[in-house]
């Protein structure tokens, strides 16, 4: 059966064959090459002269998809020669580059390249008008084939069950799910029932006018107290009191910045909807599993990864990216999880692609099971393109399902009086469905809520051949260090003795790290403290733009920061791929072309992020156009990290300040983060707000060495440590 969204492959005569691509068969009618040149320039034309239109989507589709097909025929034409080949490619190119010009322009156009969009019905109608006008005749639509009863089911991919969640059903033989208490009552009748209602609620925001609710209305909290003596944010603790007041379903909107993470771990706890899964994207999963031991500490929470062997069958909270969903859809259906978050819920738009049907699959099994889950939705993008990006987000929710509203939301509607027919249906619509959980919030909103600047860390696991090269580069550093202080010991003049309770002679850590520092400075090969601090930077960095990108489409404009040439290559690799526009900010360039990168993301709002040399553009920029900074590398400074802060967080910046510092997770960069931060705490308290800085750099990478070697020491054997009492 072909694929649904590709084009078919077509019956290709002789004499056509050149004239796809301008050869000498070419006559009686325009080559392909031609009218995709052509199509190009329309779409280009009409991006100019205003907004994009259906008619115009359709178009950059259907050139997309002909320009892919047309690649791999010219590639797999053995019959022509070499040079001919090449020629081809080259002019494919030219209009291939014209067109993802035009898709940076207009970023609507760019999900229409993604992997899992589909194709529409008049895209693949105009791409056989295009191959028609081309002279060649497209070959029919085959039908659907059905398969015979006899045939095998197509192979299905291989599920996973953890061992530990095996052993927590074996444990637990007596808990059996009843399925009564959640099993949904017949269709009850409405004066409704017979219209189609899906369209006239998206119709109902999209008509909505300006200052039109976006945010259910949100019962005063009782308290803003979390647990381990931690303080919710007002506009947190609402959402909170909606939960602990039986509210169950919430599509929260809040822009980044806002404690999404912490609202819905928080609801769970006041909705004991526990266990509780979360679904996110992999760049946030280690943040998902700290965040839940700071604000729901006693419910334990484990992370998926791979076939899920090392994870925690017994845990309260199951994190899971949508990357490995596939193998775990089976398990995670029937652990009994009596909540569900998904996180960036604009990722399951497409309700066509495997991870939405997996999510919304998932999501039905625990309704099925439970009565009244917790069901969050959690982006700061609700709709990237189209309204019709609500769909899949409402049906998760349990809100609507394929065709028509459930029976809450149905309730809702009756409850109006008023049909489609009615002009006063659309608002009291939208309110009906605002009034299911859709929650947003603006940070200027609530700017008296927060704090104007404020470090978020979000730490990632540095997974592949990368992460472990890193990790095993540090133990080879933490054993030289060792074995420094251990020579060092033996060679100390008699009668020295070691008074420090653990047996560490810390005056000689200091100094075996001073050494080490030294030789790391002036080494020109090798594994040393800067040289490990620059290979995470590379392991982070597409992490780092994965993370920007988003927030990027969430929330405007950001600010990325990275201290070495190769991070910001790598960085803008990763947004060029993603269709992600950027202006680039380093220390090579001219004072021309640096300013007018500058103006270029202060000014175009196509340009979404700004890639900038922490040492470069630290100092002397105004870019509070953002408020939003991600900084993938760590400086040795705290001033240094402070100076990139305040490219943003300057006078006239009208929003709070978010810097979202990425830390490679079980690493040294982990490490330096809290001395950093230390050093900061130190100068505040010493100075008074001065930016003067207490200490250097060479503090910072001094004190790192230090705790490696001391930790090193502290899990030696008890032998080792006390080697310090020798002569």
């Amino acid at each position: 059966m072909a694929r649904r969204g590709r084009p078919q492959t077509r019956a290709r005569r002789p004499a056509q064959r050149d004239r796809r691509s301008g050869g000498p068969g070419a006559h009686g009618g325009e080559d392909v090459l031609s009218v995709l040149a052509r199509s190009v320039r329309e779409v280009e034309s009409a991006l100019r002269h205003g907004r994009v239109s259906p008619a115009t989507r359709t178009k950059f589709q259907a050139v997309a998809l002909l320009l892919r097909e047309e690649r791999a025929r010219v590639r797999g034409d053995e019959k022509s020669t070499e040079r001919r080949r090449t020629e081809q490619l080259k002019r494919l190119d030219g209009v291939a580059k014209a067109l993802a010009m035009s898709a940076v322009r207009e970023p609507t156009l760019l999900a229409l390249l993604d992997e899992d969009a589909v194709v529409t019905d008049e895209a693949r109608s105009l791409t056989r008008t295009v191959l028609q006008r081309a002279g060649i005749e497209p070959a029919p639509e085959p039908e659907p084939e059905v398969p015979a009863a006899e045939e095998p089911a197509a192979p299905v991919k291989p599920r996973v069950v953890p061992q530990s969640v095996v052993s927590r059903q074996l444990a637990n033989p007596f808990l059996a799910p009843d399925f009564s208490a959640a099993r949904p009552s017949g269709p009850r009748p409405t004066p409704l029932a017979g219209w189609e209602l899906l369209g006239p609620l998206l119709r109902s925001f999209e008509r909505a006018s300006n200052g039109a609710t976006a945010c259910m209305e949100l019962p005063a909290p009782a308290s803003r107290k979390a647990p381990g003596g931690r303080e919710l944010m007002p506009h947190q603790a609402r959402l909170v009191a909606a939960a602990a007041a039986g509210h169950r379903t919430f599509l929260l909107a809040d822009e980044p910045g806002l404690g999404k993470t912490a609202q819905a771990l928080l609801a769970a706890e006041a909705a004991d909807a526990f266990p509780l899964l979360v679904v996110v994207p992999n760049v946030v999963k280690t943040n998902w599993v700290r965040e839940a031991g700071l604000w729901t500490p006693r419910h334990p929470a484990t992370a998926v990864q791979g076939n899920g062997d090392s994870v925690d069958g017994f845990a309260d909270i199951v994190v899971v990216n949508y990357e490995v969903l596939d193998r775990h859809a089976g398990w995670l259906g029937e652990f009994g999880f009596r909540g569900m978050v998904v996180d960036e819920a604009h990722f399951i738009k497409n309700k066509s692609s495997q991870r939405s049907q997996h999510v919304l699959e998932i999501a039905d099994r625990i309704r099925a099971r439970t009565p009244r889950p917790l069901m969050m939705a959690l982006t700061g993008t609700p709709l990237i393109n189209d309204i019709e990006d609500f769909l899949a987000i409402w049906q998760f929710l349990g809100w609507i399902d394929d065709a028509k509203p459930r029976a809450e939301l149905m309730d809702a509607l009756t409850a109006t009086g008023l049909t489609p027919a009615d002009p006063g249906f659309y608002p009291a619509a939208r309110r009906a469905v605002v009034d299911r959980g859709i929650v947003r919030r603006r940070k200027v909103d609530v700017a008296a809520d927060i704090p104007a600047r404020r470090i978020a860390d979000l730490p990632v696991e540095l997974d592949g051949a990368a992460g472990r090269s890193i990790r095993a580069a540090e133990r080879d550093l933490a054993r030289r260090l060792v074995a420094r202080y251990e020579d060092a010991l033996a060679t100390r003049r008699s009668g020295a003795v070691v008074s420090s309770p653990d047996g560490i002679d810390h005056e000689l850590v200091g100094q075996v790290a001073r050494w080490e520092q030294k030789d790391a400075a002036e080494a020109k090969s090798g594994d040393n403290v800067f040289t490990m601090m620059r290979r995470i930077g590379q392991a982070k960095a597409t992490l780092a733009a994965d993370y920007a990108a988003q927030l990027a489409r969430s929330a405007g404009k950001v600010v990325f920061f990275a201290k070495h040439v190769d991070v910001m290559d790598a960085a803008e690799e990763t947004f060029a791929r993603q269709g992600v526009r950027f202006s680039s900010i380093r220390g090579d360039q001219t004072p021309s072309v640096r300013q007018r990168n500058i103006d270029a993301f202060v000014e175009d709002p196509g340009v979404a992020v700004a890639v900038c040399s922490l040492t470069a553009a630290g100092v002397g920029l105004n870019l509070q156009v953002a408020s939003n900074i991600v900084l993938a590398e760590l400086s040795w400074t705290a001033a240094e990290q402070t100076q990139a802060i305040d490219r943003s967080h300057r006078i006239g910046q009208t929003e709070p300040v978010t810097a979202w510092r990425i830390i490679a997770a079980q690493t040294v960069d982990a490490r330096i983060a809290e001395l950093i931060d230390g050093k900061a705490g130190l100068a505040a308290q010493a100075l008074d707000g001065s930016d003067e800085e207490v200490g250097s750099s060479a503090d910072v990478q001094h004190a790192a060495l230090v705790a490696l070697l001391t930790e090193a020491l502290s899990s030696a054997p008890a032998d080792l440590q006390s080697a310090g009492s020798l002569t």
